[in-house]
């Protein structure tokens, strides 16, 4: 296969994956008619407040074998899920109707108070059954609108109803070994998974391939409940109407909760089971978004081709066809970006601090870049939850190594080739971006600590993370810096003179153009933004990494050419401090996500309930465009400081 066709092979399976592609990750249990089915719950979330809390902080019902905690990987205890056994159960291919599951005891004021305050904040229960999460549908507008999960109550008229009574309907689909062998094998190996079959039942196997959920507000019988017990039929019918409420909460009284359940066979077959979860939404607008990026794009490579073609290029021309006398005659006549010649690589302010952070910008551009192609390719599947947030913990640890040797070959290259103090630079490179992350995490994790929230990262979670960081991290960074320092630096194509030529005065503020410039690399991005927050602060499944990796490559281009392009600018006015400005001009679109967040957070999450969760929102945002700069800024320094090297290079100036 030629290198066109796999090109063209990896981006049709990139543009696939927009589509719901994804290797799962996991394969199809097989389960027989009668074999218990039995639901998870995961914490209450809530748009309104980004504070998760256990299902059971709620007075529900609880299992008989008591709540157990189901085993959770990094990535899920970072994202604040907390799995546990739930008293819903069922039976492969078994209708159930009026199943009693308990009383509660008398509803105490604490009680009531909060469970007021959970309908208020419009908090929704998780329920995950065969690994899949439960969906509701409801129309609104002639338009059907698909989530996850259900409300723990409403509020109608100033009276709280609350759902205690679920109406299930579970999916199924026959068992196919043949459909295993095309999920799983690869062509050399495949692994087929024998048929069990239970004794006395000739009915094949069936998988679980959807998992839907209706909630309705009835109102009990309590004599018709006293003497039932757990899973015994209710003794009366139950009609579930989901546009209906009748179960008000009141202070001192008890709750009644059941549920039902009916089995469907569905064409749906297990590999296309989560498409339901990952159907892509607004892909005209996904489309939309890469076409503007492709405009800004143009308009700047335009801008770039005169400066390289039509200015650039033609100097060094004629500069090459003149002979010695001319040359010389031509050195005195010097004017823009020529007259920097001897300060054009003279060391920046605040050296170190710059080569920290383009550093550390290599290492989250990085982990960026490789876990999107990733999930892109379909190998961090939402089947396998925590496998992102695991799989970015994961590339970050290993990239240290590039961090490290960037941060201290750009540190010997401005030194001129001076070792001395490489190691203090990649120490710190080491620790300046996890540092900062890690003070946020403390301070927010004190805020969820003190709501009781499930969010809050356990204290062995954080010791986990001081050893990764300290054990891994640091060790790779140092490694990486000895490499840099053994690497050979990059040598300046010019001298730099001993007296620093003074800059004249500019009729605006350079910075000013700087932070400007940041507009349009936000242009690139800000509709996709959209979606990724709503992903992150609304509980929707964000998956089309098809996209977001397209994106990602458009933004890395336009933060190059915009940097590029003011660079140049800078020095045509005689400006030969480029370093940090060339960093801030693609960095600075981290100020414009940031206001863009806080847009988000007025008109999008304007119900967001509280100071603590305003607080948690700004904290995790402030993190995030932390990181959104370093990678953008490190972007632009780079590709200026290749221009500005080449351009000096390619011109003999005395």
């Amino acid at each position: 296969m030629g290198h066109v066709e796999i090109w063209v092979l990896t981006m049709w399976v990139i543009f696939q994956s927009g589509y719901g592609f994804y290797l799962p990750g996991s394969y199809p249990h097989k389960y027989v008619v009668g074999d218990p089915l039995s639901v998870k719950v995961n914490s209450l979330t809530s748009i309104d407040t980004e504070m998760p809390f256990s299902y059971y902080s709620l007075p529900f019902c609880k299992p008989k074998e008591g709540v157990k905690d189901s085993a959770e990987n990094l990535g899920e205890l970072l994202m604040g899920d907390r799995i546990e056994n739930s008293p819903y159960k069922f039976k492969m291919y078994v209708n159930e109707s009026e199943i009693f599951l308990c009383q509660s005891k008398k509803l105490s004021a604490d009680d009531f108070k909060l469970l007021k305050k959970r309908i208020d904040e419009m908090y929704q229960v998780n329920l995950i059954l065969d690994n899949l999460p439960a969906i509701r549908y409801t129309k609104k507008e002639g338009f059907m609108l698909r989530w996850t999960g259900y409300p723990v109550g409403v509020k109608v008229q100033n009276v709280y109803y609350l759902f205690n009574h679920l109406k299930f309907k579970v999916l199924i689909h026959k068992y196919e070994e043949t459909s295993v062998a095309r999920v799983m094998g690869t062509g050399d190996a495949v692994e087929v998974m024998p048929t069990v079959t239970k004794e006395g039942s000739d009915m094949p196997g069936h998988m679980v391939v959807g998992f839907e959920v209706v909630p309705c507000s009835v109102v009990h019988d309590g004599n018709l409940v006293n003497k039932l017990k757990m899973y015994e039929k209710y003794q009366s019918p139950i009609k579930c109407d989901p546009n209906a409420v009748s179960m008000p909460i009141k202070e001192g009284e008890p709750i009644v909760f059941t549920y039902e359940v009916a089995f469907e066979e569905s064409d749906i077959k297990w590999p296309s089971r989560w498409d339901a979860y990952l159907k892509m939404e607004g892909s005209k607008v996904h489309w939309f978004s890469i076409l503007n990026s492709l405009l800004v794009i143009i308009f700047l490579a335009g801008i770039v081709l005169v400066i390289f073609l039509r200015t650039v290029r033609r100097d060094l021309t004629r500069y090459e066809e003149l002979d010695k006398e001319s040359q010389v005659q031509m050195n005195e006549e010097l004017s823009g970006w020529k007259l920097v010649v001897g300060d054009v690589f003279r060391a920046p302010s605040n050296p170190a601090l710059l080569c920290i952070l383009i550093g550390d910008g290599v290492q989250i551009l990085g982990m960026a870049i490789v876990t999107i192609l990733f999930a892109a390719l379909g190998f961090m599947s939402p089947a396998s939850r925590g496998t992102l947030i695991t799989g970015m913990l994961f590339f970050y640890l290993i990239l240290g190594i590039a961090a490290g040797y960037v941060a201290v070959r750009l540190w010997r290259t401005i030194g001129c080739g001076d070792h001395k103090g490489w190691i203090s630079v990649a120490w710190k490179a080491a620790c300046f971006f996890p540092g900062i992350a890690f003070l946020i995490l403390t301070i927010l994790n004190f805020l969820l600590w003190g709501s009781h929230s499930t969010g809050a990262i356990p204290f062995a979670v954080f010791v986990i993370l001081l050893l990764l960081w300290f054990c891994i991290s640091v060790p790779l960074t140092l490694l990486g810096g000895y490499f840099g320092a053994k690497a050979h630096h990059i040598e300046y194509p010019v001298r730099t003179n001993q007296i620093p030529r003074e800059i004249p005065a500019q009729k605006y503020p350079s910075w000013l153009l700087v932070l400007g410039a940041g507009t349009l690399p936000f242009g690139t991005l800000f509709i996709e933004l959209f979606f990724i927050m709503s992903s992150i602060w609304m509980g929707r499944v964000y998956y089309v990494f098809g996209f977001l990796f397209i994106v990602l490559i458009l933004l890395v281009v336009v933060c190059a050419e915009v940097s590029l392009v003011l660079t140049y600018m800078h020095l045509c006015v005689e400006d030969w401090k480029w370093w940090w400005k060339s960093f801030f001009a693609s960095g600075s679109v981290a100020i414009y996500i940031f206001l863009y967040s806080i847009n988000y957070l007025i008109f999008d999450l304007k119900s967001l309930s509280g100071p603590v969760s305003a607080t948690l929102y700004l904290g995790y945002s402030l993190f995030m465009v932390l990181a959104v700069m370093l990678a953008t800024g490190t972007v632009g320094f780079l590709s200026s400081f290749w221009f500005v090297h080449y351009l000096f290079a390619s011109v003999k100036l005395d």
